[in-house]
């Protein structure tokens, strides 16, 4: 499920452990995000108010490897219109500079709903921009999307998630190279 990008922004913290940056960089990772948001919540609702409004942006990458995948950011803006409506105000930009970056290197994208299902749940709770990747989990490939990334259609982006073939085999390195570095990039 989520190794991909625990993996992704391991590797660019250890890039960045001797980059000078101009803020402050956090690099988190979440533990019990399948039993309800668990470490994400906690660390949020353990986080004093002037702390959180310390934080300019959060960044989420739960599954950014699917085999079956397709190149989602989330939609910070509502600019698709679906679901739960656009995230707090700064989110907008976190998605445009994933859609800056999938343009530069010429991967098309696709917008993806703030469902609340990932660990950015807590902190578009209390007003913190958020943003991210996704590559899909138990949705359905369409015959669209088939013809932007390649795939199967009518299968799962990932058919073993949350199964125990949910390897390092499972994973598109195609998918987790571009979006590692696409993480790189966004922070």
């Amino acid at each position: 499920d989520n190794g991909s990008g625990s993996a992704a922004i391991l590797e660019v913290a250890e890039q960045m452990y001797r980059t000078k940056t101009r803020n402050n960089v956090r690099f988190a990772w979440w533990g019990a995000e399948e039993s309800g948001l668990v470490g994400s919540t906690y660390y949020v609702d353990n986080l004093p108010v002037e702390n959180q409004a310390e934080i300019a942006q959060y960044l989420n990458f739960d599954m950014i490897g699917s085999p079956n995948h397709v190149f989602f950011i989330y939609d910070g803006d509502d600019s698709d219109g679906v679901g739960a409506g656009p995230g707090p105000e700064g989110s907008a930009e976190i998605e445009r500079t994933f859609e800056e970056y999938y343009e530069m290197i010429g991967e098309p994208y696709k917008g993806t709903d703030f469902s609340g299902r990932s660990d950015y749940g807590p902190f578009i709770a209390v007003g913190i921009p958020s943003g991210g990747l996704f590559t899909g989990a138990e949705g359905i490939k369409t015959v669209e999307e088939v013809a932007l990334w390649g795939g199967t259609a009518g299968d799962q982006y990932d058919p073993c998630y949350h199964l125990a073939c949910d390897t390092y085999d499972n994973i598109n390195l195609h998918a987790f190279d571009v979006n590692t570095d696409a993480v790189a990039y966004a922070v």
